[in-house]
């Protein structure tokens, strides 16, 4: 049975829940993975306003679309980064604060802890988003890391996230970190030490996203294989490579998204160096049956052009996995 393709409305939070909401039944989506900002859902109204998780509700059933996730990517990113400017301009109002750095980090918690709270009102079971990190300014190893510093960051992301996975435990449901630049966990190594650090909890998991693996010569296949169960929500996104001239760097130059002189860059699905097809076959061995989750990025394209080849795209790869041997056939 095919998989619901699905939208992330992160990017598309421009516009509100009442008018995405028929454009996506219209390019051909199953469902919405509501983003926690803009006005798609609104996690304090979620927990104070009785009718609001039906309004939300309301919504998607009018037009026929499925919800099975949420996902809180930017206040997650505020619990343990280092807080500057730039983290104002992505964090409610009521989350920057008095924008004192331990005091962002704490009350971003307190929003993630609410989310688990607020995703179980609207009666889904994931939340998807990011932890940030203490030291992922220290990837470059110069000035020389003192690599007890760089433990000390793991405890320091079990410690903020132990009490959040504590609450998303008892209100059933799991959170999947995206696994991305940034974050405690962006390839293998660093994801197993994430994972062993916060105990292996099962309420700790994985939204797998191959853009983020692809320009750092990772193999996603291998990923999903290698953490088959975290792996509880998949976003199909795609990025494009472009290292053939010596003169692109993978570290991205400090240049903005669309900019040609990127080593890589964000595209519409089918339009990269990810391969589906390979992501699909592992997603079959590993037997997951949730969404594809569409994030739509690309400087270079229409979105709602892209959005709508996006789906066909994802659709066309799809398959389900046999349920016999090709050669039964030839069996005495």
């Amino acid at each position: 049975m095919a998989r619901p393709v699905t939208l992330f409305t992160g990017q598309w939070a421009d516009l509100p829940l009442e008018q995405l909401a028929p454009m996506a039944k219209d390019m051909g989506f199953d469902g919405l993975e509501l983003a926690c900002w803009g006005d798609h859902f609104e996690v304090q109204r979620a927990l104070s306003e009785p009718d609001y998780t039906q309004s939300r509700w309301d919504i998607l059933n009018r037009h026929g679309l499925q919800c099975f996730a949420i996902s809180n990517h930017l206040v997650g990113q505020a619990v343990c980064d280092p807080i500057d400017m730039r983290h104002q301009a992505i964090v409610p109002p009521h989350v920057w604060g008095d924008g004192e750095p331990e005091g962002v980090r704490q009350r971003a918690a307190q929003e993630m802890m609410d989310t688990a709270r607020a995703a179980a009102k609207l009666g889904v079971t994931q939340v998807n988003g990011f932890t940030g990190s203490s030291i992922w300014h220290m990837l470059y190893s110069f000035p020389p890391n003192d690599y007890s510093v760089i433990e000390a960051g793991y405890q320091d992301f079990a410690h903020r996230w132990g009490p959040i996975i504590d609450v998303f435990d008892q209100e059933g449901v799991k959170f999947g970190l995206e696994v991305h630049p940034t974050e405690i966990a962006y390839d293998f190594v660093t994801t197993r030490k994430a994972l062993d650090a916060i105990g292996n909890r099962p309420g700790f998991g994985i939204n797998f996203d191959p853009s983020h693996l692809v320009h750092q010569f990772l193999d996603s296949a291998a990923f999903i294989e290698e953490f088959a169960d975290r792996i509880y929500h998949v976003h199909v996104k795609d990025s494009k490579l472009y290292l053939n001239n010596g003169r692109n760097s993978i570290l991205g130059s400090h240049l903005n998204f669309g900019e040609s002189r990127r080593g890589w860059d964000f595209v519409s699905p089918g339009h990269g160096d990810v391969d589906l097809e390979s992501v699909i076959r592992a997603l079959n061995r590993i037997g997951y049956q949730g969404p594809l989750s569409i994030e739509w990025e690309d400087s270079g394209m229409d979105r709602e052009w892209g959005a709508r080849d996006a789906v066909q795209f994802v659709r066309n790869t799809d398959f389900a996995p046999s349920a016999v041997a090709f050669d039964a056939a030839f069996a005495k």
